[in-house]
């Protein structure tokens, strides 16, 4: 098959969207497809990938408690539709398909077989409430619809009721899984706490903060590392000031090599994220890594964990419930070390190649049904 991968969003940009594209197409090249590409790209230059098509310049758009940079172009319409018609792809396989403005552009003028899948959750209707009714012919043109999760086929089905498939975001669960030797300057006898995700409100890193500070006092071997990029802001400066935090290391955006580095560094990892996730892909990280967690009790993070057995899950934006969690695994080391190994076990389900098995199952069936249908 000739595939079509389409994201909106800036593919120089690291993010989950971003990720699975690039993970996925290596997968579909592998099974002996041809795959391309088509993203916005801010830095196309520095990407060095043969098979990406650049179509438009991103801008950065406040969405869903995060920023989402994507092209707002609505010129490159002939870019897209010359495409389209030079490759003529077997499958076009939209990731946020009713996203502007690229998958939009996509979708209108495909003839290909078309298959969305759906990344997005949130708490609020807003993104579609007012679009829904514009979209429905676009979203009547998918063959098959994916979601990631419950949570994100939840959140669709209340603008564009259908029928959906479950299939996840995959893991390279084989590279996180590895023995890496832990970092050097963190290796110094102190239990490390650690948090991987981008500087936002939305991913809680203040209430961690708040959990870490009622925990310092009667642990003073306790250390915070935190990885990604962006700044804390006023509030996580404020209570880092206010109660003189000491041990917090913030080390900025890192590598894929850096970052399972900095798992097997960790004895715990958190994520302390107050809403708006669909999935979890860093919960599985670390469960591949063999690392213990507690969690925010939110949808996305609960269907990827189950409360009790890969970590703990506690209510969003409760700094206490989050240091007594904590505070369980770090006086209990057996119970971090079994933690950590269901997590590897429940990792394994999140394989890139029994994802992309899924997902070529999803081209396979939406293609027949094509066939049928040209018949009929």
């Amino acid at each position: 098959m000739k595939i079509a991968l389409v994201s909106p969003y800036d593919f120089a940009y690291p993010g989950g969207v971003v990720d699975h594209i690039s993970n996925l197409g290596r997968e579909m090249e592998e099974r002996g497809h041809t795959v391309k590409i088509l993203a916005p790209v801010s830095n196309a230059s520095a990407m060095g990938l043969d098979n990406l098509i650049a179509v438009g310049r991103p801008f950065p758009i406040p969405t869903n408690g995060s920023i989402a940079r994507i092209s707002l172009s609505v010129w490159r319409e002939r870019t897209v539709k010359s495409v389209l018609r030079d490759e003529a792809f077997d499958i076009i396989h939209l990731h946020e398909p009713l996203a502007p403005v690229l998958p939009l552009t996509v979708l209108y003028h495909s003839n290909a077989v078309n298959v969305g899948t759906f990344h997005t959750f949130s708490e609020r209707n807003y993104r579609y409430r007012l679009s829904h009714r514009f979209l429905h012919r676009l979203h009547n043109k998918l063959s098959e619809r994916i979601a990631v999760s419950p949570p994100a086929m939840r959140y669709i089905s209340k603008f564009f009721p259908g029928d959906y498939r479950i299939v996840p975001n995959g893991l390279d669960v084989d590279f996180y899984a590895e023995d890496v030797p832990p970092f050097d300057a963190f290796n110094d006898g102190k239990l490390n706490i650690l948090f991987v995700g981008r500087l936002e409100k939305r991913k809680g890193l203040k209430h961690l903060l708040g959990a870490f500070a009622r925990l310092k006092w009667d642990y003073p071997f306790l250390r915070l590392i935190v990885v990604g990029p962006g700044n804390p802001g006023k509030e996580c400066y404020q209570i880092m000031a206010e109660r003189n935090l000491q041990d917090v290391v913030f080390v900025g955006s890192v590598s894929q090599e850096a970052k399972r580095r900095y798992f097997r560094t960790a004895h715990i990892f958190c994520a302390p994220a107050t809403g708006k996730e669909s999935f979890g892909i860093v919960l599985a990280e670390a469960m591949a890594s063999g690392r213990p967690i507690v969690a925010t009790n939110i949808e996305g993070y609960a269907s990827v964990m189950v409360d009790g057995e890969e970590g703990f899950l506690v209510p969003p934006r409760d700094d206490e419930a989050l240091a007594l969690a904590l505070e369980r695994l770090i006086l209990d080391p057996g119970l971090r070390s079994e933690m950590g190994q269901r997590g590897q076990v429940t990792a394994q389900k999140y394989r890139w190649e029994k994802v992309a098995a899924q997902v070529e199952g999803c081209y396979q069936e939406a293609i027949g049904a094509a066939l049928l249908n040209r018949v009929a």
